[in-house]
Protein backbone atom coordinates (compact mmCIF):
# COMPACT_ATOMS: atom_id res chain seq x y z
CA UNK A 1 0.00 0.00 0.00
CA UNK A 2 1.27 3.28 -0.97
CA UNK A 3 0.35 6.71 0.58
CA UNK A 4 1.93 9.72 0.33
CA UNK A 5 3.71 11.24 2.97
CA UNK A 6 0.46 14.33 4.92
CA UNK A 7 1.92 16.78 7.07
CA UNK A 8 -0.57 17.15 9.95
CA UNK A 9 0.60 20.96 11.32
CA UNK A 10 -1.53 23.09 9.19
CA UNK A 11 -4.62 21.73 9.70
CA UNK A 12 -7.56 23.72 10.91
CA UNK A 13 -11.34 23.62 12.02
CA UNK A 14 -12.39 23.63 8.15
CA UNK A 15 -10.63 20.88 7.09
CA UNK A 16 -10.41 18.49 10.26
CA UNK A 17 -11.93 15.67 9.20
CA UNK A 18 -9.88 16.09 6.05
CA UNK A 19 -7.03 15.95 7.85
CA UNK A 20 -8.48 13.23 10.36
CA UNK A 21 -8.99 10.80 7.35
CA UNK A 22 -5.50 11.56 6.27
CA UNK A 23 -3.91 10.94 9.76
CA UNK A 24 -5.80 7.10 9.63
CA UNK A 25 -4.19 6.43 6.36
CA UNK A 26 -1.15 7.74 7.71
CA UNK A 27 -0.96 5.29 10.55
CA UNK A 28 -2.34 2.63 8.02
CA UNK A 29 0.15 3.00 6.25
CA UNK A 30 3.47 2.89 8.48
CA UNK A 31 1.41 -0.35 9.67
CA UNK A 32 2.98 -2.17 6.85
CA UNK A 33 6.38 -0.84 7.65
CA UNK A 34 8.83 -3.29 9.19
CA UNK A 35 10.02 -2.41 13.05
CA UNK A 36 13.23 -4.08 12.66
CA UNK A 37 16.92 -2.47 11.61
CA UNK A 38 18.20 -2.81 7.94
CA UNK A 39 20.61 -5.64 9.39
CA UNK A 40 17.40 -7.29 11.04
CA UNK A 41 15.38 -7.61 7.89
CA UNK A 42 18.51 -8.72 5.90
CA UNK A 43 18.72 -11.92 8.60
CA UNK A 44 15.12 -12.49 8.57
CA UNK A 45 15.46 -12.04 4.61
CA UNK A 46 18.41 -14.57 4.42
CA UNK A 47 16.28 -17.52 6.43
CA UNK A 48 13.02 -16.78 4.41
CA UNK A 49 14.81 -17.64 1.45
CA UNK A 50 16.41 -20.23 3.11
CA UNK A 51 13.80 -21.97 4.14
CA UNK A 52 11.35 -21.35 0.97
CA UNK A 53 14.07 -23.17 -0.97
CA UNK A 54 14.43 -25.78 0.72
CA UNK A 55 10.93 -26.64 1.82
CA UNK A 56 9.88 -26.20 -1.90
CA UNK A 57 12.82 -28.37 -3.07
CA UNK A 58 11.87 -31.21 -0.37
CA UNK A 59 8.36 -30.93 -0.76
CA UNK A 60 8.70 -31.08 -4.92
CA UNK A 61 10.99 -33.91 -4.23
CA UNK A 62 8.17 -36.15 -2.26
CA UNK A 63 5.39 -35.26 -4.54
CA UNK A 64 7.79 -36.74 -7.90
CA UNK A 65 8.93 -39.90 -5.76
CA UNK A 66 5.28 -40.36 -4.64
CA UNK A 67 4.26 -39.81 -8.45
CA UNK A 68 7.05 -41.95 -9.70
CA UNK A 69 6.66 -44.92 -7.47
CA UNK A 70 3.82 -47.12 -7.32
CA UNK A 71 4.92 -48.79 -4.38
CA UNK A 72 4.97 -45.56 -2.18
CA UNK A 73 1.09 -45.03 -3.05
CA UNK A 74 -0.73 -46.81 -0.22
CA UNK A 75 -3.48 -45.51 1.93
CA UNK A 76 -1.16 -44.26 4.81
CA UNK A 77 1.74 -42.43 2.51
CA UNK A 78 -1.34 -40.29 1.00
CA UNK A 79 -1.50 -38.58 4.16
CA UNK A 80 2.04 -37.40 4.09
CA UNK A 81 1.63 -36.35 0.56
CA UNK A 82 -1.51 -33.98 1.60
CA UNK A 83 1.03 -32.54 3.95
CA UNK A 84 3.79 -31.93 1.69
CA UNK A 85 1.39 -30.56 -0.42
CA UNK A 86 0.56 -27.90 1.91
CA UNK A 87 3.73 -27.58 2.85
CA UNK A 88 4.53 -26.83 -0.59
CA UNK A 89 2.01 -23.81 -1.01
CA UNK A 90 3.28 -22.21 1.85
CA UNK A 91 6.46 -22.04 -0.05
CA UNK A 92 5.06 -20.84 -3.38
CA UNK A 93 2.20 -18.47 -1.92
CA UNK A 94 3.63 -17.24 1.51
CA UNK A 95 7.32 -17.19 1.57
CA UNK A 96 8.24 -15.43 -1.70
CA UNK A 97 5.68 -12.20 -0.40
CA UNK A 98 7.23 -12.11 3.49
CA UNK A 99 10.94 -12.72 1.61
CA UNK A 100 10.45 -9.98 -0.79
CA UNK A 101 8.92 -7.54 1.97
CA UNK A 102 11.79 -8.13 4.38
CA UNK A 103 14.64 -7.13 1.08
CA UNK A 104 12.58 -3.83 1.02
CA UNK A 105 11.71 -2.92 4.83
CA UNK A 106 7.87 -2.74 4.38
CA UNK A 107 4.89 -4.89 2.96
CA UNK A 108 4.83 -4.35 -0.74
CA UNK A 109 1.30 -5.90 -1.97
CA UNK A 110 -1.38 -4.05 0.22
CA UNK A 111 -4.26 -4.47 2.63
CA UNK A 112 -6.11 -6.73 0.29
CA UNK A 113 -2.70 -9.13 -0.47
CA UNK A 114 -2.13 -8.94 3.32
CA UNK A 115 -5.57 -10.79 3.86
CA UNK A 116 -5.07 -12.98 1.82
CA UNK A 117 -1.59 -14.16 2.64
CA UNK A 118 -3.16 -14.58 6.47
CA UNK A 119 -6.01 -16.34 5.50
CA UNK A 120 -3.76 -18.71 2.95
CA UNK A 121 -0.97 -19.53 5.11
CA UNK A 122 -3.20 -19.96 8.45
CA UNK A 123 -5.43 -21.91 6.11
CA UNK A 124 -2.33 -23.97 4.72
CA UNK A 125 -0.38 -24.75 8.45
CA UNK A 126 -3.76 -25.85 9.96
CA UNK A 127 -4.24 -28.21 7.32
CA UNK A 128 -0.65 -29.91 8.01
CA UNK A 129 -1.59 -29.71 11.92
CA UNK A 130 -4.93 -31.32 11.40
CA UNK A 131 -3.38 -34.12 9.03
CA UNK A 132 -0.72 -34.61 11.67
CA UNK A 133 -3.32 -35.00 13.92
CA UNK A 134 -5.35 -37.69 11.80
CA UNK A 135 -2.06 -39.59 10.71
CA UNK A 136 -1.16 -40.07 14.59
CA UNK A 137 -5.10 -41.28 15.26
CA UNK A 138 -4.74 -43.48 11.71
CA UNK A 139 -1.35 -45.41 12.99
CA UNK A 140 -3.17 -45.38 16.36
CA UNK A 141 -6.07 -47.55 15.25
CA UNK A 142 -4.14 -49.40 12.90
CA UNK A 143 -1.90 -50.68 15.36
CA UNK A 144 -4.60 -51.06 18.38
CA UNK A 145 -7.02 -52.80 16.20
CA UNK A 146 -8.52 -56.17 16.64
CA UNK A 147 -7.90 -56.94 13.12
CA UNK A 148 -5.07 -56.44 10.09
CA UNK A 149 -5.53 -52.98 8.27
CA UNK A 150 -6.10 -53.35 4.59
CA UNK A 151 -3.53 -51.60 2.59
CA UNK A 152 -5.59 -51.22 -0.61
CA UNK A 153 -8.95 -49.18 1.41
CA UNK A 154 -7.94 -45.56 0.46
CA UNK A 155 -11.25 -44.69 1.85
CA UNK A 156 -10.33 -43.68 5.23
CA UNK A 157 -7.78 -42.02 4.43
CA UNK A 158 -9.38 -39.80 1.80
CA UNK A 159 -11.73 -38.63 4.67
CA UNK A 160 -8.71 -37.47 6.59
CA UNK A 161 -7.71 -35.72 4.49
CA UNK A 162 -11.14 -34.46 3.24
CA UNK A 163 -11.71 -33.69 6.82
CA UNK A 164 -8.59 -31.70 7.28
CA UNK A 165 -8.96 -29.38 4.84
CA UNK A 166 -13.02 -28.77 5.90
CA UNK A 167 -12.00 -28.22 9.20
CA UNK A 168 -9.25 -25.87 8.73
CA UNK A 169 -11.48 -23.67 6.40
CA UNK A 170 -13.70 -23.37 9.13
CA UNK A 171 -10.93 -21.83 10.96
CA UNK A 172 -9.80 -19.43 8.87
CA UNK A 173 -12.99 -18.36 7.11
CA UNK A 174 -14.88 -15.91 9.96
CA UNK A 175 -11.81 -13.54 9.82
CA UNK A 176 -13.24 -12.86 6.32
CA UNK A 177 -16.73 -12.13 7.81
CA UNK A 178 -15.83 -10.09 11.46
CA UNK A 179 -14.98 -13.14 13.79
CA UNK A 180 -11.57 -11.07 14.29
CA UNK A 181 -9.30 -10.62 11.32
CA UNK A 182 -6.28 -10.59 9.13
CA UNK A 183 -3.67 -8.20 9.22
CA UNK A 184 0.24 -6.85 9.68
CA UNK A 185 2.09 -8.66 12.28
CA UNK A 186 5.65 -9.55 14.30
CA UNK A 187 7.92 -7.06 12.39
CA UNK A 188 5.15 -5.99 9.86
CA UNK A 189 6.73 -8.11 7.03
CA UNK A 190 4.25 -10.61 7.43
CA UNK A 191 0.55 -11.28 7.86
CA UNK A 192 -2.12 -13.12 10.03
CA UNK A 193 -4.66 -13.38 12.08
CA UNK A 194 -4.46 -10.02 14.16
CA UNK A 195 -2.69 -11.24 17.88
CA UNK A 196 -2.54 -8.24 19.10
CA UNK A 197 -6.20 -6.45 19.37
CA UNK A 198 -7.91 -7.00 22.77
CA UNK A 199 -11.73 -6.57 21.62
CA UNK A 200 -14.18 -9.41 23.15
CA UNK A 201 -14.43 -10.33 19.15
CA UNK A 202 -10.57 -10.70 18.56
CA UNK A 203 -9.95 -12.43 22.08
CA UNK A 204 -12.99 -14.69 21.59
CA UNK A 205 -11.42 -15.84 18.13
CA UNK A 206 -7.74 -16.15 18.84
CA UNK A 207 -8.83 -18.14 22.51
CA UNK A 208 -10.72 -20.57 20.10
CA UNK A 209 -8.82 -20.70 17.60
CA UNK A 210 -5.76 -22.02 19.99
CA UNK A 211 -8.10 -24.46 21.87
CA UNK A 212 -9.35 -26.09 18.37
CA UNK A 213 -6.70 -25.78 16.34
CA UNK A 214 -3.92 -26.33 18.33
CA UNK A 215 -4.30 -28.11 21.91
CA UNK A 216 -6.68 -30.48 20.49
CA UNK A 217 -4.76 -31.97 17.42
CA UNK A 218 -1.68 -31.85 19.69
CA UNK A 219 -3.37 -33.33 22.63
CA UNK A 220 -4.74 -35.77 19.99
CA UNK A 221 -1.09 -36.53 18.70
CA UNK A 222 0.18 -36.82 22.31
CA UNK A 223 -2.31 -39.20 23.37
CA UNK A 224 -2.27 -41.76 20.06
CA UNK A 225 1.71 -42.29 20.14
CA UNK A 226 1.79 -42.82 23.66
CA UNK A 227 -0.77 -45.48 23.99
CA UNK A 228 1.58 -47.01 20.98
CA UNK A 229 4.57 -46.82 23.16
CA UNK A 230 3.05 -48.16 25.83
CA UNK A 231 1.77 -51.30 23.62
CA UNK A 232 5.03 -51.47 21.85
CA UNK A 233 6.97 -51.44 25.30
CA UNK A 234 4.67 -54.04 26.93
CA UNK A 235 5.19 -56.37 23.98
CA UNK A 236 8.77 -55.49 23.95
CA UNK A 237 9.18 -56.55 27.64
CA UNK A 238 6.45 -59.83 26.57
CA UNK A 239 9.40 -61.23 24.38
CA UNK A 240 12.04 -60.56 26.99
CA UNK A 241 10.21 -63.01 29.27
CA UNK A 242 9.34 -65.57 26.89
CA UNK A 243 13.47 -65.51 25.96
CA UNK A 244 13.78 -65.88 29.57
CA UNK A 245 11.32 -68.68 30.29
CA UNK A 246 12.17 -70.65 27.08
Amino acid sequence: MIVSNVSFSGCTRANSALCAGAADRHLEHNSYRTTLSPTGNLIVAVCLGFIGTFGFLNNLLVLVLFRRYKVLRSPINLLLINISFSDLLVCVVGTPFSFAASTQGRWLIGESGCVWYGFANSLLGIVSLISLAVLSYERYSTMMGPTEADSTNYRKVALGIAFSWVYSLMWTLPPLFGWSRYGPEGPGTTCSVDWMAKSVNNVSYIISLFVFCFIIPFLVIVYCYAKLMHAIKQEYSSLNCQCIMS
